[in-house]
């Protein structure tokens, strides 16, 4: 059986996202495949609800016939850490190809050495790279796990920088003994946030379409600040979000007549019944919030394009970015599942 270990250099690098995606290749390749996610008293992104999503969403996205309990165990006692996480392991490995273990990030530097060499685990190194290539941190510790690397992944790496970055990336690794298994470019679809996170965001009500509340939101618009927008303004974004004053029914539905995700209402003004009842018509969530239109927008920017990897919707396009941007040849050579 083979057994793979997902970690960072830092929080929301996307390892969730790589393990969703190695998951889903080795699932179609016919490996039985597991998912464990131990939650350390004293890591990083602790689930603040008693529940871990990323969790949830590999329960299902695997298949997976094991409690939630089991998968992501919470493990409170740092006296025999190693020992306690092995016990776990053992209960979600049981008859299974391959394992992916999503590891922690941060501080518990030594953590994940420790569980690498007690799983005989390979490892592999996520970093988080939107405007520059990684410091010498990443060789640092990458080298740290000696023979236990697999490699490592750059994620988010501007679209136009990806075969730069590779090149000038694939030359350093060369040097440190540390390969470059993938240069994954940012990419809008997967740091979407859906309707329903929106809402919540904002603290807002969906009154109509709750049924849409998966649909991703990709981009944000602003009818308030234009005299007379019409469809061709709205028309400029897709898949996005229209936040509007509420009284300016003619702005929202000029924003109806184009691809729009959701109509955030402001000051809240439900809207006219023609507009509610083309947005039934057309599917389109309408969320009304108390705040002016300002401060909506202003914390809409702070989240837009941070969401989580916990969308089915978002599967396609990973998978596609995968197949461009990894070495899948070196993962299976790694895990002993060349044949």
């Amino acid at each position: 059986m083979g057994t793979l270990y997902v970690t960072s250099l830092e929080a929301g690098a996307g390892k969730t996202t790589v393990c969703a995606g190695l998951g889903r290749y080795l699932l179609n390749k016919g490996r039985r495949t597991g998912f464990f996610k131990p939650i350390i008293a004293g890591g990083e992104g602790l689930p603040v609800t008693g529940v871990d999503s990323d969790g949830v969403f590999m329960k299902r996205i695997l298949s997976l016939g094991e409690p939630l309990e089991n998968i992501c165990p919470f493990i409170a006692d740092h006296a025999g850490l190693v020992d306690r996480v092995k016990q776990a392991y053992d209960r979600v490995s049981a008859d299974k190809d391959v394992v992916i273990i999503e590891g922690g990030d941060g501080g518990l530097a030594e953590v994940p050495l420790r569980i690498a060499e007690a799983l005989d685990a390979r490892v592999i190194i996520i970093s988080a790279c939107p405007g520059q290539l990684p410091g010498p941190e990443l060789f640092d510790v990458a080298k740290g796990f000696g023979g236990y690397l697999l490699g490592a992944v750059l994620n988010r790496v501007p679209g136009r920088r990806v075969a730069d970055v590779y090149d000038e990336i694939s030359g350093q690794s060369d040097r440190v003994g540390v390969d470059i298994l993938g240069v994954f470019p940012e990419d809008r679809v997967l740091l979407a946030l859906t309707v329903g996170e929106l809402a919540e965001w904002v603290e807002g009500e969906i009154i109509s379409s709750p049924d849409k509340s998966e649909e991703l939101v990709e981009s944000l618009m602003l009818g308030a600040m234009v005299v007379d927008p019409g469809p061709e303004y709205f028309a400029r974004k897709s898949s996005k979000a229209v936040v509007v004053r509420g009284e300016r029914p003619d702005m929202q539905l000029a924003a109806l007549e184009t691809s729009t995700r959701c109509l955030i209402l402001t000051g809240g003004t439900p809207p006219v019944p023609v507009v509610l009842d083309s947005a039934r018509i057309k599917g389109v969530p309408i969320i009304l919030v108390k705040g002016d239109t300002l401060t909506t927008v202003n914390s809409i920017e702070q989240v837009l394009g941070k969401g989580r990897f916990n969308q089915e919707k978002k599967l396609p396009r990973l998978t596609a970015i995968m197949e461009e941007h990894f070495n899948f040849r070196a993962l299976d050579k790694g895990l002993g599942l060349v044949t």
